[in-house]
């Protein structure tokens, strides 16, 4: 395969491996590989043609808005990566109606910074160097998430290449059954391009950092559950918890969107009192300070990881024992904890590909080299027993089984039905489930 036999639209668009631009291109954050080419769409008719090459070449795609993505789905070895980095525009369709038109290529650190001039924030990742389309067509759980709701939840336009080469405008009146799986399961229908997304009105923010010695009977994360089950919704918190020799430390960062000062007291002093505090800092802050543009790096497989995870619908105390026992045993693993009820509750079940609207907490567990699968799912069972579904970006072994629990039952069902109808040849799920989908 040479360059001369690349469609002259890609002329000057096209990524080998003996170009110096490679090695900053061909690997996710999490993995190293070796794709055959790169290419870099200027437009959405680029990405047209190059799915059009990669097609008739027969070579496996990936499709790369950022690269974060823990299953490392968005590189491949020996294939074609279509890498949308260039497809970054954030621009205001409407202040009045906070209507927003966001590239998929462009880091949700860029899209902060752009808005920030007039007052808006989307809800989003929690790192600035994190990719819109990834993102935005899974979810959303961002530092505003109670308040907000997940990003999907604020779609209200998409534009999609499908797999014959077709680009289409998919709303709630126009495809309106394309629409509905696009806000969570849309990397199977097609190369999602474009969004518009309803944006808030939101200036600055308070943010506390809190370090605390957590319970072993597990008890600082129930109080942590139930104070954020009747919090105002303006706060929402993410948690890692982490072993300290034999104890377990809570790192959590508690995110009020204002800064009326009694509110935000009310709203995060309980907070300090769920463990025994060890170190607090607070201030006042823009929402694009939280995902700033110093997190804007090059992905070269730097953080290998093997990633699980689930939902719950609320933190019992069995649950809370057991992960807190993940972080203290012979074999500890980084858990994650976040706050996903309030307005993410709001939204029927069946109103998006993502059906997890009963749930409160998202827990996330993490192990890294020289532990690996194994040493998770051992880690990870007693905790699996109590979740009810799971977050498809916090997971990096796509199969079957995962499937299911990101979509459940009817949601499953017409995912399925929805990604079959527009990609029969299955080019796209064959990429995010190998082998596990027919």
């Amino acid at each position: 395969m040479t360059p001369a036999t690349l469609p002259k639209e890609l002329d000057g668009k096209v990524v080998l491996p003996s170009d110096p631009r490679y090695r900053l291109l061909r690997s996710t954050y999490t993995r190293v590989s070796r794709p055959a080419m790169v290419v870099l769409p200027q437009s959405v008719t680029d990405v047209v043609v190059a799915l059009r090459y990669a097609r008739d070449s027969g070579l496996p795609i990936a499709v790369r808005s950022g690269g974060h993505g823990l299953s490392g789905r968005s590189s491949n070895d020996g294939g074609v990566v279509i890498d949308l980095s260039g497809l970054n525009e954030v621009r205001v369709l409407d202040r009045k109606t906070r209507l927003v038109r966001v590239g998929v290529g462009a880091r949700w650190a860029e899209v902060a910074q752009a808005l920030k001039p007039a007052g808006l924030a989307i809800s989003s990742g929690d790192h600035g160097n994190v990719g819109v389309g990834g993102l935005a067509t899974a979810g959303g759980v961002g530092w505003l998430v109670r308040d907000y709701g997940l990003t999907i939840d604020h779609v209200r336009a998409a534009e999609v290449v499908l797999a014959d080469g077709r680009v289409v405008r998919t709303d709630a009146e126009h495809e309106p059954d394309l629409f509905w799986t696009v806000r969570g399961a849309g990397a199977g229908v097609g190369i999602v391009t474009a969004f518009e997304i309803e944006a808030t009105e939101l200036r600055d923010i308070t943010v506390a950092q809190l370090t605390l010695a957590v319970d072993p009977d597990g008890s600082t994360l129930t109080r942590w559950a139930e104070h954020l089950a009747r919090a105002p919704r303006q706060l929402s918190t993410a948690a890692m918890l982490m072993s300290h020799g034999r104890q377990a430390i809570l790192s959590l960062t508690a995110v009020y969107a204002g800064t009326d000062a009694g509110r935000v007291r009310g709203a995060v002093m309980p907070l300090r009192k769920i463990g025994a505090l060890l170190d607090q800092t607070q201030q006042s802050a823009s929402h694009a300070a939280l995902v700033s543009t110093a997190h804007l790096h090059p992905n070269l497989g730097q953080q290998p990881t093997d990633t699980t995870n689930g939902l719950l619908p609320t933190m019992t105390p069995d649950v809370a024992r057991a992960i807190t026992a993940a972080v203290t045993g012979p074999r500890p693993a980084l858990m994650q904890l976040r706050s996903v009820g309030g307005a993410v509750n709001d939204v029927a079940a069946d109103a998006t590909a993502y059906a997890h609207r009963h749930s409160t907490v998202l827990v996330v567990g993490t192990v890294f080299p020289p532990h690996d699968r194994t040493t998770l799912d051992h880690i990870w069972r007693p905790i699996g027993a109590y979740t009810r579904g799971a977050y498809a970006n916090f997971e990096s072994r796509l199969d079957a089984a995962a499937f299911r629990r990101f979509y459940p039952g009817a949601t499953g069902d017409r995912v399925l039905a929805m990604w079959r109808h527009h990609d029969p040849d299955g080019i796209f799920r064959s990429t995010l489930y190998p082998g596990t989908l027919s």
